[in-house]
């Protein structure tokens, strides 16, 4: 593989596919969603690779027609792979996609390895790689510098993907570097179908919004839980580690607003960063506070050497150790939390 592109032609001729159960819509309007440039549902043992070969989405036309308000369904990923089972996805470059990039959703058995994957950062909604109410999904290896967030974990949006109640769980996230205007790592903010057990490590983000961002809503309902991060090195960033409950709209207005997610169980641990503005904002819901939120040597250097932004927190708990500057109060003991103490 050298170089392949995507050929722009009049959307009024451009296959569209159903929109995701777990969704009930496209993401971006209702309906159907224009079909993804590589798009696969129910295959298995599938490699997509290339010596380091060029896949380019020319998504600059779909972007303008996204600014101008001009779409009538949603735009097309990268790649989207569905239902299938033993896939790996190596030694490319994406680039210009109009909208995500790589969407795993519904897979298991999924490897994406040294991958680079670009766009504008003023591109919008060109996530790198959004694993979704997928299973043992591996990826590492990789840079990605993109107009959204790099790595996002996701299961599903309010009321449908409640309803589908398929979660992401057994997910690895290693060694990847980018730079963002939005996140570095995320989880969310759809996680209606739950996200638990997702391992991340080595991970070095440059020129970003926010390091470390999970994020979820009222409506979403879902777990999140069973979440490690360490060993993350971040350099000029506007907020170092977020997680919030006020994240994301709504499918539709038919989402449950008693539908409160539960996250509970994040350990981050080993973040080193330069210039960052704030090191970190906790907001958790009143009728759902976030729980087992431990932090453990953790060192965010702001913009100067004489000013560090606060930390912000309200309704969460858990504990913090060898965190500089330090935490808010909600976050100053090791004895708050049992589980926390014993995770160090």
């Amino acid at each position: 593989m050298e170089h392949m592109s995507l050929m722009f032609q009049d959307t009024r001729n451009w296959p569209l596919v159903a929109p995701l159960p777990s969704y009930g819509r496209g993401r971006e309007l209702p309906g159907g969603r224009y079909m993804s440039f590589i798009h696969g549902d129910g295959i298995q043992d599938v490699v997509i690779t290339g010596e380091n070969g060029t896949i380019d989405g020319q998504g600059d036309v779909w972007w303008n027609m996204w600014r101008q308000r001009t779409l009538h369904f949603t735009r097309p990923n990268l790649i989207e792979i569905m239902n299938s089972t033993s896939i790996i996805i190596s030694n490319v470059t994406f680039k210009n996609s109009p909208f995500w990039n790589i969407h795993p959703v519904y897979c298991s058995n999924v490897v994406i390895q040294n991958v680079t994957i670009l766009a504008p950062a003023d591109s919008p909604n060109t996530d790198g790689i959004d694993p979704d109410s997928s299973s043992h999904v591996c990826i590492e290896d990789s840079y990605i510098s993109t107009g959204d967030d790099l790595v996002a974990v996701k299961s599903g949006w309010d009321e449908y993907g409640i309803a589908y109640g398929r979660p992401s769980q057994g997910i690895t996230i290693r060694r990847v570097t980018g730079s963002s205007p939005f996140s570095g790592i995320a989880v969310g903010s759809e996680t209606s179908g739950g996200v638990e057990d997702i391992l991340v490590e080595h991970i070095n983000l440059f020129n970003t919004g926010f390091g470390i961002h999970l994020k979820t809503n009222i409506g979403r309902g879902g777990i999140i839980k069973n979440i490690t991060i360490s060993n993350v090195y971040m350099e000029n960033v506007r907020k170092g580690i977020k997680i919030s409950g006020d994240v994301g709209g709504h499918p539709d207005e038919k989402y449950d607003p008693n539908a409160m997610p539960v996250l509970k169980d994040v350990t981050i641990k080993g973040v080193w960063g330069e210039r960052v503005q704030q090191p970190g904002l906790i907001r958790g819901l009143k009728n759902a506070p976030f729980t087992g939120i431990c932090l453990y040597n953790i060192k965010l250097h702001g913009a100067t050497k004489t000013r560090n932004l606060p930390w912000q927190c309200s309704d969460v708990s858990g504990a913090a150790v060898e965190v500089s500057p330090s935490p808010c109060s909600e976050l100053t003991s090791r004895q708050q939390n049992g589980t926390c103490s014993s995770s160090f």
